[in-house]
């Protein structure tokens, strides 16, 4: 796939306001400061398309983008940011897990995952989540530049372990990085496939 045009359409605060689902739709998640919109720019090759801030937690809306005229992608507010309420963070968690419930047209969420840290719980458990409710997702390790070949492969087997004490089988995995540029031919590749599969069945 070769991204020529990426625009920004609509930011929502819930999920009955987002655009109608008539078109295949990828969304994007991750804890606050796993890197987000700096693999959102990096994978649509828009050094600008999702504002990048040192302040974690920035992204408090549900924000459209449109991708070549015929597909959404999705930047969702990152999770478990400590510096935010309790409160704003559950209304957080609430408005994600409504827009995940019900988008019809959701194709597949990309899990963002910080290759440089051990499982975390607040992940583990969303990923729970997502397999109860039957979410489809993929999961992205980001900033793989930051560690050396040999740590990087025993970070994502530790995942892969624990994830397979509770899964039959495990979710596509990318290993990424923004800086690189890792991943993103695969990553476009499986996006390719995914909104052709998605034509085909509707």
């Amino acid at each position: 796939m070769i991204i020529q045009e990426a625009k920004f359409l609509v930011s929502s605060s819930r999920a009955e306001d987002c655009p109608g689902p008539d078109k295949p739709e990828f969304a994007f998640l991750g804890r606050s400061n796993v890197g987000k919109s700096s693999f959102i720019n990096m994978i649509t090759g828009h050094r600008k398309l999702a504002r990048i801030s040192s302040t974690p937690g920035k992204t408090r809306l549900i924000n459209h983008f449109v991708i070549n005229g015929n597909w959404f992608l999705v930047d969702l507010p990152g999770y478990g940011y400590a510096k935010i309420s309790k409160k704003l963070r559950n209304e957080f968690m609430k408005m994600i897990s409504d827009y995940l419930l019900r988008r019809t047209n959701l194709v597949s969420l990309f899990l963002l995952i910080d290759s440089r840290h051990d499982p975390q719980t607040i992940d583990l458990q969303f990923i729970e989540w997502l397999g109860v409710n039957q979410v489809p997702f993929v999961l992205c390790f980001t900033k793989s530049d930051k560690l050396k070949s040999g740590k990087l492969t025993r970070q994502i087997e530790t995942y892969k372990k624990e994830l397979l004490k509770s899964w039959e089988s495990l979710p596509d995995i990318f290993i990424t990085s923004a800086i690189q540029k890792r991943g993103r031919e695969e990553i476009l590749e499986y996006l390719e496939k995914s909104i052709a599969s998605f034509r085909n069945s509707h």
